[in-house]
C-alpha cells in the first residue's frame, strides 16, 4: 500500500476587532481557502476570535461566531488582524441581544492590543490587514520593524508606534515575522505572497487567476508580477502551457514540446502564443526562469552557479545575459542591496 504525507497544516487565527471592515478579512482568507483546494501539501485552517461574540461591520452586515481571544497560539500559527472603519457604527439590538456600540469599541479593541503580546512569540507570524497595524503597534509589536498601513492611517501609525519603521507607498512589507500591508486590495496581494512561499507560485498564480486579480511582484513594486506576465488572455491551451512551464521553469522547455502538449504544430503554436501573449515561446520561458532565479536571489544563500542550473540555465553565463535583459541590477548586487534593508 502506497504511503502518502499528510498535508502541513497552517493555524491562522483572524482577530476580528470593532467596526471590522469585511473586506480585510474576505479577501485574504479567500485566498487561503482556494489554496487548499488547488493542493494537498499545504492545509490552512481558519479560526475566527475576537473580544465580542458578535461585531457590526463597515457595510452594515454584523458577523457572529466568532470565538474568545484564545490564551495559547500553536507553533506555526500566524495571527491575521482585520482592519476597522474610521467611522462610528451605531448601536443595534438583535433579538434581545446588544452587539457592543460605539461605547464599548475602545475597551474591546484595548482587550485585543492587551492579548496581542501574551499571543505573539517567536515562531508565530503576525499578519496586519489595513489599520489592523494600529492595534499591532500599539501592543508595541512593530518596534524595530518595517511595516505598513493604509495611507490614511499612516500618520495614526507613526504616533502610536514611534519605534516602528513606517514605510510609504508599499503594498505590502514583509520584515521576519510581521507581515502588513496597505489593505483592502493589498491584504490580498500579500496572502498571495504567502501562498506563493508556502505552496509554490502555480498554487499563488491559479488562486490569482480565479480571483481575477493581479499578483504583484512585491511589497515594493507595484507592477505585474512576472509570474502572471502574458496571461491577460482567456485561451486555454495557451493557459495549460503557460500553467506547464509555471510549475517547472527548469525543465527543458522546447517548442516542439509545448507544441506536442498543445497537439499542434511547433509553427501554429509560434503564431497562437505570441498572439495570446505577445511574447515567444522562448522570451516566456526565460522570463520565468529569471523570475525563479530572482526569487532564489531573494530568499536563498546559494551561490549564483547553484541558481543558474536551479533556474534551468545552461551557465551562469547564460543566466546572467538574460537577467540583465530584464533588471538593471545584477543578482549579487541586488542580494547585498536586499542584505542592507534597500530595495532594488
Amino acid at each position: 500500500m502506497m504511503r502518502t504525507e499528510r498535508p502541513r497544516t497552517i493555524e491562522v487565527f483572524v482577530v476580528v476587532p470593532p467596526r471590522v471592515l469585511l473586506l480585510d478579512i474576505a479577501g485574504p482568507v479567500e485566498v487561503l481557502r482556494k489554496a487548499n483546494l488547488e493542493q494537498a501539501d499545504v492545509r490552512y485552517v481558519v479560526t475566527y476570535v475576537s473580544p465580542s461574540a458578535r461585531m457590526h461591520s463597515s457595510i452594515g452586515l454584523d458577523v457572529s461566531g466568532m470565538e474568545p481571544l484564545p490564551e495559547t497560539l500553536p507553533d506555526g500559527a500566524v495571527v491575521v488582524i482585520s482592519g476597522s472603519t474610521d467611522e462610528p457604527l451605531p448601536r443595534v439590538s438583535f433579538e434581545g441581544y446588544d452587539a457592543p456600540g460605539q461605547g464599548d469599541d475602545a475597551r474591546l479593541e484595548q482587550e485585543i492590543v492587551d492579548w496581542l503580546p501574551r499571543a505573539i512569540r517567536p515562531g508565530i507570524r503576525l499578519v496586519t490587514i489595513c489599520s489592523g497595524a494600529i492595534l499591532a503597534g500599539r501592543a508595541g509589536l512593530l518596534d524595530g520593524y518595517d511595516c505598513a498601513t493604509h495611507h490614511a492611517s499612516v500618520a495614526r501609525l507613526r504616533a502610536c508606534a514611534p519605534r516602528a519603521r513606517v514605510l510609504d507607498n508599499r503594498l505590502f512589507v514583509e520584515d521576519g515575522e510581521r507581515l502588513s500591508s496597505a489593505g483592502i486590495t493589498a491584504g490580498i496581494d500579500l496572502m498571495l505572497a504567502v501562498v506563493a512561499q508556502e505552496a509554490g507560485h502555480g498554487v499563488a498564480l491559479a488562486v490569482a487567476r480565479y480571483m481575477v486579480v493581479y499578483m504583484r511582484r512585491g511589497g515594493a513594486d507595484p507592477q505585474l508580477s512576472p509570474w502572471l506576465e502574458g496571461r491577460n488572455h482567456i485561451h486555454p491551451v495557451i493557459h495549460r502551457l503557460q500553467d506547464a512551464v509555471t510549475a517547472d521553469p527548469a525543465r527543458d522547455w522546447q517548442v516542439a514540446t509545448l507544441s506536442d502538449l498543445a497537439a499542434m504544430s511547433p509553427r501554429s503554436l509560434s503564431r497562437l502564443f505570441n498572439q495570446q501573449t505577445g511574447l515567444s515561446v522562448t522570451d516566456y520561458v526565460n522570463r520565468m526562469r529569471i523570475a525563479l532565479a530572482h526569487d532564489l536571489v531573494s530568499r536563498s544563500r546559494l551561490d549564483m552557479e547553484n541558481i543558474a542550473e536551479k533556474a534551468g540555465f545552461s551557465s551562469t553565463r547564460q543566466f546572467r545575459r538574460a537577467w540583465n535583459r530584464l533588471h538593471k541590477v545584477p543578482p549579487s548586487r541586488l542580494r547585498m542591496e536586499l542584505d542592507n534593508g534597500s530595495t532594488a
